[in-house]
């Protein structure tokens, strides 16, 4: 398809951006509304390294508010959380960088990844790990929480782009700052570091790691939004059309998953992995009966990182 007729049928348009809150035959983005708790996430709990025991030591988080360092993304604010474990170690550490990090972060969401990580780590089933937990940026004037869709379009522009300006963003600013704060190596090997997310954070780790594969060489996606927000939707192409990238992808999505006018999260998910299978990716996806959220994914967490680090 040539530029004039792309851009005729207007599919160079943020659908979002242009005609917010926009009906077509009937129906409007707003359905996703529905998918954020469904009849077919009632089966789905955090997983039991979720509830740590008594002798398990929690490891320390530090809580920065209102961070607005940065360049790439300038004149924004946002909340960065750094998890260390508690124990005696000598060796690098690997790292997960979680988007939407208070969601993952949550101590009674569905994830609860300190939980999960003391739990693991203690066990030794994962090697000692740090954590990163990243909530989206907003504008300076916009109080953290707040219902402004200033907010909600910068999460879009951050996660939802398919460049690699919000990989630059973690890599130069967001962790060299992270190191600043603690006193403990991290390994620089790809393979030592998953980045994770869901929905829109869900493909924005899949795009990090695809455009940053040296750097993040593990990939979580919790029903990652590989639909026409702002051109996800052409990874199913991406990676069919491209040589391999040496990434580990976990893909999850459920059969009540958001389906609206930017497209079907279930079937994007599944074309997806059919791509990523046709490809030669190692990868693995888990298709369940869940929503919109972190059910699915917190239920399995602990056994998602033993699959991506080897631990099964």
């Amino acid at each position: 398809m040539d530029i004039e007729t792309y851009q005729g049928h207007g599919l160079h348009l943020v659908y979002n951006d242009e005609y917010p809150g926009k009906k077509v035959n009937g129906r409007s983005n707003l359905e996703i509304l529905d998918a954020l708790d469904t009849i077919g996430d009632v089966q789905y709990h955090p997983c039991p390294e979720a509830y740590s025991a008594e002798e398990v030591p929690a490891g320390t988080v530090q809580r920065i508010k209102n961070w607005a360092e940065s360049n790439l993304y300038s004149d924004t604010s946002r909340t960065i959380s750094i998890y260390v474990p508690d124990l005696d170690y000598s060796g690098e550490y690997r790292l997960i960088v979680f988007q939407d990090g208070d969601g993952y972060l949550a101590k009674e969401g569905a994830i609860r990844a300190t939980r999960v990580m003391d739990t693991l780590i203690h066990a030794q089933e994962i090697e000692p790990t740090v954590a990163l937990f990243v909530n989206p940026g907003r504008p300076l004037d916009v109080e953290e929480g707040a219902n402004d869709p200033r907010a909600m379009q910068q999460r879009s522009i951050e996660y939802d782009t398919c460049d690699g300006r919000y990989a630059r963003f973690l890599i130069e600013e967001v962790i060299p700052f992270m190191k600043s704060r603690i006193e403990v190596p991290i390994s620089e090997n790809a393979k030592d570091k998953i980045i994770c997310g869901i929905s829109s954070g869900g493909i924005c780790a899949f795009n990090a790691a695809w455009h940053e594969p040296g750097y993040f060489g593990n990939v979580i996606s919790h029903c990652g939004s590989f639909t026409n927000i702002r051109g996800g939707n052409q990874f199913q192409y991406l990676v069919r059309s491209n040589e391999r990238k040496d990434i580990k992808v976990f893909l999850q999505s459920g059969e009540k998953d958001a389906d609206i006018i930017l497209g079907s999260w279930p079937l994007a998910n599944q074309t997806l992995a059919a791509s990523l299978d046709y490809a030669g990716y190692d990868f693995r996806f888990e298709f369940g009966t869940g929503g919109h959220n972190l059910r699915h994914g917190g239920s399995m967490f602990a056994e998602t990182l033993r699959w991506l680090w080897n631990k099964d």
